[in-house]
């Protein structure tokens, strides 16, 4: 199994948008999509073969195999430092969870402001407690969810996000030359630079899982004699979406899984003997269960009986490792829903509206202690490839046992 690292650097303005039901505006997405990436490279592929794809061939096995190739979404890799201030980070870029909070008016990460903390394991032993939380920060100002991407080096946090600009274009009568009457609009894009004063070009990076290594070599190959040749979203006729588009091998990233949770397991305990101060709670309720956490690192897909949903519920986790639903139990659950669209070019025709988990949400379980063992392997297996609808598309991508649910309120970062 092979990971290919691609780093994207916006030419033009990139036009990538999300129709949502009942607007007539395409707004512009904070990041390049896994579809958008993997629509790209498949056309290129198609107008550059001579052959039409076929079952169980290389394309067959990078776009049709659901359980071959997963086309991540490229999240933004310039991280703001100050006011106008921005550089290219090479650390990993995460997705902060919909538990995490920071100050309602000075938000963000720590020295320029606030601070952020998460609030999922105080949360869960306030519940448990028969408290109701509350969070505010250690001065006592209120605190609002604080989201998007972020990357840590050195124990230093920092933002990374992109801008944003309005393109207003009008319509063309073929016949006479000239604008045609009501056909004024905008197009909502993300900028090809950032900062004002010392720009700098938007970078993005993603990755493609691939479980064949020799389809990996080829595809890196391709793309890399095509990269500087490759346009991301819409508008491409009128100048957007120009990129280009840097590619490395290498082996698929595995951090250690066990630590992660045991380190999780830790700090909950840690918090349980504190909030026993409020009143003590069953000392052995911790002792016999396994928690862990899943958390979203990009919009999923969930149906349960045919039916969309916002949550991962214990059967429908219990299917994706093949362990009995009976051994899970859903603690709590933070998560909201979106609605995502696109266009397929193989088609020439929209694809549907989609409703969506969004990025960010967060579901905490618990098992017993004894089955511990058995969950390790499916767990990272889901990390490696997604869980829900469409994972080859980027959707479901998931983190087991963010770190960052360890930042506590008064150690905000």
């Amino acid at each position: 199994m092979k990971q290919i690292t691609l780093t994207i650097t916006a030419q033009a303005p990139l036009a990538i948008g999300q129709r949502k039901p009942g607007g007539s505006v395409s707004e512009a997405m904070d990041y390049i999509p896994g579809t958008v990436i993997r629509g790209a490279i498949a056309g290129q592929i198609l107008r550059q073969t001579q052959q039409s794809p076929a079952a169980g061939d290389d394309f067959y096995t990078l776009f049709v195999d659901e359980q071959s190739t997963v086309f991540c979404n490229g999240y933004p890799a310039i991280a703001k430092l100050g006011d106008d201030a921005y550089a290219l980070r090479f650390e990993a870029i995460s997705v902060l969870p919909a538990t995490a909070l920071s100050s309602k008016t000075d938000s963000g990460f720590k020295p320029r402001k606030a601070g952020v903390f998460d609030s999922l394991i105080d949360s869960y032993c306030a519940r448990e407690h028969g408290l109701f939380y509350e969070p505010n920060d250690v001065t006592g100002d209120r605190v609002e969810p604080f989201g998007g991407f972020y990357s840590k080096a050195s124990n230093t946090y920092v933002t990374h996000s992109t801008n944003k600009r309005l393109l207003t274009r009008v319509g063309i009568n073929r016949q006479r030359a000239t604008a045609q009457d009501e056909m004024l609009y905008s197009l909502e894009v993300l900028n090809e630079s950032q900062g004002k004063e010392t720009p700098v070009p938007s970078v993005y990076r993603s990755t493609i899982v691939v479980n064949d290594d020799t389809v990996a070599e080829q595809l890196l190959a391709f793309i890399q004699a095509n990269g500087d040749r490759t346009r991301l979203g819409g508008s491409a006729s009128r100048g957007l979406g120009q990129v280009s588009i840097e590619a490395n091998l290498g082996e698929v990233n595995t951090d250690p899984l066990p630590q992660r949770i045991e380190a999780f397991n830790t700090k909950l305990q840690e918090r349980w003997a504190q909030w026993n101060a409020f009143g003590i709670a069953d000392p052995n309720f911790l002792k016999e269960r396994l928690f862990f956490t899943i958390g979203l690192q990009s919009d999923a897909i969930f149906t349960e009986n045919w039916r969309r949903t916002m949550v991962l519920s214990e059967t429908m986790l219990g299917q994706c490792v093949g362990i009995s639903p009976s051994n899970i139990k859903l603690e709590m659950a933070y998560s909201s829903h979106d609605y995502r669209s696109g266009w397929n070019a193989a088609w020439g025709l929209p694809k549907d509206v989609e409703l969506v988990t969004k990025i960010g949400g967060v579901f905490l379980y618990s098992t017993p202690k004894s089955e511990g063992d058995h969950w390790y392997e499916p767990l990272a297996k889901l990390e490696r490839w997604g869980v829900g609808d469409r994972a080859n598309e980027g959707f479901g991508q998931i983190r087991v046992c963010d770190e960052f649910h360890q930042v506590m309120r008064e150690a905000s970062v």
